[in-house]
């Protein structure tokens, strides 16, 4: 990860970009490591920048499933798409949005082809991608909206593993989510298992593979 703390002076003024430094990131990350040792426990990052928090979440993330799963395919890849969508994360700016994606998708890439080199599959780095430019929202995590010519209400989606290989997907408005409770006590972003409010989905899919989720 970058130790670079700052793009420019002009970004800071603008919009208050700093990014946080490694170390910072990984004490910090430290105070919840049992839950950043779990792979399907979601985190959401408000203002991701390009990730910096977010890509350490993913590498303590996939060791586990490397330790875990590493002597099969099938089971690394559909635990690393786990561990991948339940990781979120909201910019300001489009280039930051972009390279979160790319950087916790190269993560992923790196750790996949170094065990499996010539027997990766196109259509696990497809979902995964798929996933990523669902997760990793251009918006205003103050306005809850999306950034761009017409503002639209921010929409997550959750991915619930069912059936073995098959995933379920529910798309929730953020908007509506904050409006009734408070973010720790969201079941989207947390899985501590207290009761909570429950959200209405404002889309629900029929489950499908992991590998064609590029493609539901």
């Amino acid at each position: 990860m970058s130790n670079q703390q700052v793009k420019s002076k002009k970004r800071v003024a603008d919009h208050g970009e700093v990014f946080t430094s490694d170390r910072e990131v990984n004490a910090m990350l430290d105070l919840v490591k049992q839950e950043t040792g779990r792979i399907e426990s979601k985190f959401l990052e408000p203002a991701c920048g390009t990730g910096n928090f977010l890509a350490e979440i993913l590498r303590r993330k996939l060791a586990v499933v490397e330790k875990r799963y590493k002597k099969s395919q099938l089971d690394f890849e559909r635990n690393a798409v786990t561990a991948i969508s339940s990781i979120y994360g909201v910019d300001l700016l489009e280039d930051n949005t972009i390279e979160c994606r790319a950087r916790l998708f190269n993560i992923f890439n790196e750790i996949y082809t170094k065990f499996f080199k010539k027997k990766t599959k196109d259509k696990v780095k497809d979902s995964i991608k798929f996933i990523l430019e669902k997760n990793i929202v251009l918006g205003d995590a103050l306005s809850l909206e999306t950034v761009d010519d017409e503002p639209k209400p921010i929409v997550f989606s959750e991915w619930s593993p069912v059936n073995g290989s098959k995933i379920k997907r529910k798309d929730f408005c953020y908007k509506s989510m904050i409006d009734q409770a408070s973010l720790s006590e969201l079941p989207l972003f947390s899985d501590l298992g207290e009761e909570a409010y429950i959200p209405t989905p404002v889309k629900d899919y029929p489950p499908v593979h992991f590998l064609e989720i590029a493609n539901a």
